[in-house]
């Protein structure tokens, strides 16, 4: 993956840590448009709420928990070995990932401010809605990023970020993968680590 792309995914994962204007959207696509309008709203609100560094991710956290697919994203990021996980270390995993994605991306929202995102369109894709964004970012050209969005889970909900053909579940398996290589494969090891991080 190229610099620029590495900076657009830690940028466009981070949920949009931007302005973002009013929407209209067709009626039938409004709860994947919407959930993805509140993320960014609320990441907004974190970032100008004058807070520590600390209290801030710990918020990112909660958003992180509230509007995406968090489960989803974690079993998917550890790969095949989530199907010999126990119920027990699968929930730690889960809860531990939470907390390493949240302060991976969240310490990088601050460069981001004074940027935009414009919906260009919201489409059915098989079971889920790709809502099609343009990123209007302060010294970047702009780029696209795709927010996927499914009810799986009973709830929309942001399963995945698709930056300029990037994609930030691939990415993240990768690197939870490399981790795991490094703990020799041990999802309690893994845990210990992604907690530390």
């Amino acid at each position: 993956m190229t610099v620029i792309n590495s900076r657009r995914l830690f940028l466009a994962s981070s949920l949009g840590a931007v302005f973002w204007p009013k929407l209209m959207v067709a009626s039938e696509k409004d709860a994947a448009t919407q959930i993805v309008y509140s993320a960014v709203h609320e990441i907004n609100r974190i970032i100008n709420s004058g807070n520590t560094e600390e209290q801030m991710l710990k918020s990112f956290e909660g958003v992180f928990n509230e509007y995406a697919d968090v489960p989803t994203i974690a079993k998917y990021a550890l790969g095949r070995d989530a199907r010999t996980a126990s119920a027990t270390q699968l929930k730690d995993y889960t809860k531990a990932f939470s907390g390493y994605f949240a302060t991976k991306y969240g310490r990088r929202f601050r460069e981001f401010i004074g940027g935009r995102i414009e919906i260009v369109k919201v489409a059915k894709v098989k079971k889920y809605y790709s809502v099609n964004t343009i990123a209007h970012m302060p010294a970047y050209a702009p780029f696209e990023v795709d927010f996927l969005v499914s009810e799986q889970s009973g709830q929309p909900l942001v399963f995945n970020l698709i930056i300029e053909g990037v994609n930030m579940l691939l990415v993240e398996r990768q690197e939870i993968g490399a981790l795991l290589d490094r703990n020799s494969g041990k999802i309690d090891a893994l845990i210990r680590e992604l907690k530390a991080l």
